[in-house]
């Protein structure tokens, strides 16, 4: 869908056209350093390192991404966890009892969540048996009420990376909104699509700092998309929805790109590794290519092998519920040492 194509306007739901949003202490009054006696938010004046209000818009933290990822810091929303930036788009985009959206199983089970949530249709198209998006069915579910599309690339818990042609099929053939959720895009050897929202004004790019940046507890995720949706997603996200620790901690582990860096490559070694010695193990039927910090294999006995391990001490996720994905197990990369004992513990099953 290229600029002149796509009309916002046609799919923000009506009550958010018109909401005036809320305006806190510190939207009115940006702080520049200088020494200044606050007394306009009603808060606790003894300091203690927490006692004033959060940045509402996250400036410093977003400044960094904005240069790291190379696009403006008006094309970033952060959210309570991408959860929270999810729910956002269901409210601002979605009307309750009209509208729906799509789906593609198996996939991460929030997009669901969210919808009966949001009291929002929710219609699924089932992946291929090669694990990649269904472009006909896809386009055939879409009518006017169908407001947005979510793609899991790379997905959970199939661990694969979507083909560029049907993405970009899906993004050139739907007037709502496509959000690609890169929860893992870290661990994998595709490019992110960032650098396409210029390209694709409907699309939306999710990521989070709980995977590759090992931040999972302070619930920080990353929203990218066209200054227009996100001046939409800004004037109905909480005023303070990032606290003040989680914007220091994030700040401090994303400046640290060499630690970062250096975690990946070892868990992208260990997962190596790792399929190399789960082809050994005779139950395991099969091992599928990943582009995620996680391997899915499918066993003989899903729910037996899954009981064995946790009598072992090892939890894994047992997806045999998924469609698409009877009898297999998805196994986390650990450290080298847990890894080894997940395998030994296999082969002697």
């Amino acid at each position: 869908m290229n600029k002149t194509q796509f009309n916002i306007n046609k799919i923000i739901r009506e009550n958010v056209k018109g909401l005036k949003p809320y305006s806190s202490a510190r939207d009115e009054y940006v702080s520049d350093g200088s020494k200044m006696i606050f007394l306009d938010a009603n808060e606790n004046p003894y300091e203690n390192g927490v006692n004033r209000y959060p940045d509402p818009q996250q400036r410093g933290l977003k400044t960094v991404l904005a240069d790291q990822k190379g696009v403006s810091s008006q094309n970033i929303l952060l959210g309570n966890g991408s959860d929270e930036v999810l729910d956002l788009l269901f409210r601002a985009f979605c009307e309750p009892k009209r509208d729906n959206i799509i789906t593609l199983p198996p996939t991460y089970g929030m997009y669901k969540v969210l919808a009966n949530i949001n009291d929002v249709s929710e219609r699924e198209v089932l992946l291929t048996k090669s694990f990649e998006p269904n472009v006909s069915e896809i386009l055939e579910a879409i009518d006017d009420a169908t407001k947005i599309i979510f793609l899991c690339s790379p997905n959970n818990p199939t661990g694969n990376s979507f083909l560029e042609e049907n993405i970009i099929k899906i993004l050139e053939s739907f007037e709502g909104l496509v959000v690609i959720d890169e929860a893992y895009i870290d661990f994998s050897s595709e490019e992110s699509w960032i650098n396409k929202i210029d390209m694709y004004p409907n699309l939306i790019i999710t990521q989070t700092l709980s995977k590759a940046y090992g931040m999972a507890g302070i619930r920080l995720g990353l929203c990218y998309a066209s200054e227009e949706i996100i001046s939409v997603l800004n004037k109905i996200k909480p005023p303070y929805n990032v606290n003040e620790l989680t914007q220091k901690r994030a700040l401090e582990r994303v400046m640290d790109v060499a630690t970062v860096k250096e975690e990946v490559t070892n868990i992208l070694e260990q997962r190596e590794k790792m399929i190399i010695s789960l082809k050994d193990v005779s139950f395991i039927k099969e091992v599928y290519k990943t582009d995620a910090n996680f391997v899915l294999v499918r066993v003989d006995n899903a729910n037996k092998r899954y009981d064995q391990l946790l009598k072992e001490g090892i939890v894994i996720r047992n997806r045999t519920t998924q469609p698409l994905c009877e009898n297999t197990l998805r196994l986390t990369v650990g450290t080298q040492i847990e890894n080894e004992k997940l395998i030994k513990v296999l082969k002697q099953l």
